[in-house]
C-alpha cells in the first residue's frame, strides 16, 4: 500500500478503530459511557484548538501564493541558494526561523513551503526537501524558549524553562549536528538540473507573478507579529490578511488570468473569499510552475482536519477506556537502571503520540505517569521533561494521523510516509536521549552522571 493510499484511508481506519475500542472497553471491562465520555473530553480540550489554526494555515498558503510571496521566495533562493548545499542550507533557514517564532507549524506553513518549491526545481526528491524542512523547523521548536510544547514539557515535570532547555543540548546538539553532516554529504554529491532549466522556471514565474521585494513585506509583517507574541492563530490570521490585501495591491494581473474581473465591492468581496476558501489553479503550459503556484485554500484542509478529528475520538477512546494506562505501565514493569527507565519514557511516549494523535496530550499523560518513577530512582525531573521531548515533540510530525503529521503532510504536499526516512533530526533525538541514558550508565562515573544526567 503507498503512503497516499494509507493518507486516503487514515480517517475510515481511525474510526473504525474508535469504535472497537468503544465495544470492547463496554463489553470486557467495566467502564461506562460516562467513563469514554470524559475521555473525548479531555482529548478534544487539546485537538479542536488545532481546527481554527489548520484552516488558517490553509488561508497563508494560498494567500501567500497569490500575492506572489511564495514565488518571489523561490526565484530569490533558486539565485541565492547554493544547489550543492541546499539540504543543509534549508534546514538552517527553518531551525532560525523556528527559533526566532516557537513554532514549528508556523515556519513550515511559510519559508518551508517556498523552500519546497525551491528544492523541486533543484531535482531533490520531495521527501529529501521536506525531511530537511521539517527536521529544522522541530530543532528550533523543541530549543525555542517561546514553543508551546517545550513550555508545556517544563512545566508538567516542575522544571525551570531555561534549565529545561540547557539539558536538552546533550541530545539535541548531537542529533542536529549529524543531521547537518548527512544533510551536507548529499546535498555535494546531488546533481541537480541544468542552469537553463532554473532559469525557464524563473521567466516563466516572472511571466505570472510581479516579482519584486515589496512581496516581502508581508513576511516582514508577519515576523513582527512573532516578536510581539500574538499568538499563532492570530498571526497567521493577520498574516492571510495582509496576503490578500498584496494580492490585490501586487499581483492585479492575476484576476485576468484566473477569470476574476469584474467592479464593485461585492464582486471584491466574492474574490477575497474565494481566493482563502477554495482551490486555484494556474495553467502556464508548464507543469512543474502549475504544480508549485496551485492553491487549495481553506477547503483544501477538509481532509486534514477530517483526519484530526477522527484521531481526536480515537484518542479520546483510548483514554476513556483506560486502555492508554495500561499499555504504558507495561513500560514501567521492571525499570530498575536509569537506561530502562529513559527508554521506557521515551517508547511510552512514542506509543502516546500513536494513540491519543496529539503531542500535548501525550506530553501532559506521559509526565504525569513518570513523575514518581523518575522520583524513587532519584533522578531529576529535568531528565524527565528533555525525555518527553525526545520521545514525542520531535516524533508526532512522523505519524500519518497525529495532527502533527497530517498538517505537515497536507501544508507541503508530501506523505509522511514518503518524507518519514528523511527527518533525520526527528529520528535521531530519541535515539540520542536512549544512547546517551545507557553510555552514562554503563561508565558508571558518578561526576558524569550527576551533571549530565541530573542524578540528585
Amino acid at each position: 500500500m503507498g503512503s497516499d493510499r494509507v493518507g486516503d484511508y487514515s480517517p475510515l481506519i481511525l474510526f473504525a478503530a474508535g469504535i472497537v475500542t468503544v465495544v470492547l472497553s463496554l463489553v470486557t471491562t467495566r467502564r461506562t459511557w460516562r467513563h469514554l465520555w470524559i475521555g473525548l473530553v479531555k482529548s478534544s480540550r487539546q485537538i479542536l484548538p488545532c481546527v481554527p489554526i489548520l484552516m488558517c494555515i490553509g488561508a497563508v498558503a494560498a494567500t501567500w501564493m497569490l500575492s506572489g510571496v511564495v514565488p518571489t521566495m523561490i526565484c530569490y533562493g533558486l539565485e541565492f541558494l547554493q544547489p550543492g548545499l541546499f539540504l543543509m542550507e534549508a534546514c538552517m533557514i527553518c531551525a532560525v526561523v523556528s527559533v526566532l517564532s516557537g513554532s514549528s507549524w508556523t515556519t513550515i506553513a511559510t519559508v518551508g513551503v517556498a523552500l519546497m518549491g525551491v528544492g523541486t526545481v533543484m531535482g531533490y526528491g520531495a521527501g529529501w526537501v521536506a525531511g530537511a524542512i521539517i527536521s529544522g523547523a522541530y530543532f528550533g521548536d523543541k530549543v525555542s524558549p517561546l514553543s508551546d510544547t517545550t513550555v508545556l514539557a517544563s512545566s508538567t515535570c516542575g522544571v525551570g524553562l531555561f534549565s529545561h532547555i540547557r539539558n536538552l543540548a546533550f541530545t539535541t546538539v548531537p542529533a542536529i549536528v549529524i543531521t547537518l553532516i548527512v544533510f551536507a554529504i548529499v546535498s555535494l554529491n546531488h546533481a541537480g538540473p541544468a542552469v537553463s532549466e532554473e532559469v525557464d522556471v524563473i521567466n516563466r514565474l516572472h511571466e505570472v507573478f510581479n516579482i519584486t521585494p515589496w512581496t516581502l513585506v508581508i513576511p516582514l509583517i508577519t515576523i513582527v507579529l512573532l516578536i510581539f507574541r500574538m499568538g499563532t492563530a492570530t498571526t497567521l490570521v493577520l498574516s492571510s490578511l495582509a496576503g490578500m490585501a498584496g494580492t490585490f495591491l501586487l499581483q492585479p494581473q492575476l484576476f485576468g488570468t484566473l477569470g476574476m474581473e469584474g467592479e464593485g465591492l461585492w464582486h471584491w468581496l466574492k474574490v477575497s473569499l474565494s481566493m482563502i476558501f477554495t482551490s486555484t489553479e494556474f495553467h502556464t503550459g508548464d507543469e512543474m510552475v502549475d504544480s508549485l503556484a496551485t492553491t487549495g485554500g481553506v477547503m483544501g484542509m477538509g481532509t486534514t482536519i477530517l483526519l484530526v478529528l477522527c484521531g481526536m475520538f480515537f484518542g479520546g477512546m483510548l483514554l476513556g477506556s483506560g486502555i492508554i494506562t495500561t499499555l504504558t505501565r507495561c513500560f514501567q514493569k521492571r525499570l530498575s537502571d536509569r537506561g530502562g527507565i529513559v527508554t521506557a519514557t521515551v517508547s511510552s511516549g512514542v506509543l502516546m503520540n500513536s494513540c491519543t494523535a496529539d503531542q500535548f496530550l501525550s506530553i501532559i499523560i506521559c509526565g504525569n505517569l513518570y513523575k514518581g518513577v523518575y522520583r524513587r530512582a532519584g533522578i531529576e525531573p529535568k531528565v524527565l521533561s528533555r525525555s518527553l521531548e525526545d520521545g514525542i515533540s520531535v516524533t508526532s510530525v512522523l505519524i500519518p494521523w497525529n495532527s502533527c503529521g497530517v498538517t505537515q503532510s497536507t501544508v507541503l504536499g508530501v506523505a509522511t510516509l514518503t518524507y518519514f526516512p528523511f527527518c533525520l533530526f526527528n529520528l535521531l533525538s530519541p535515539l540520542c536521549s536512549i544512547g546517551l541514558a545507557y553510555t552514562v550508565y554503563f561508565l558508571g562515573r558518578r561526576g558524569y552522571w550527576r551533571k549530565v544526567m541530573g542524578r540528585r
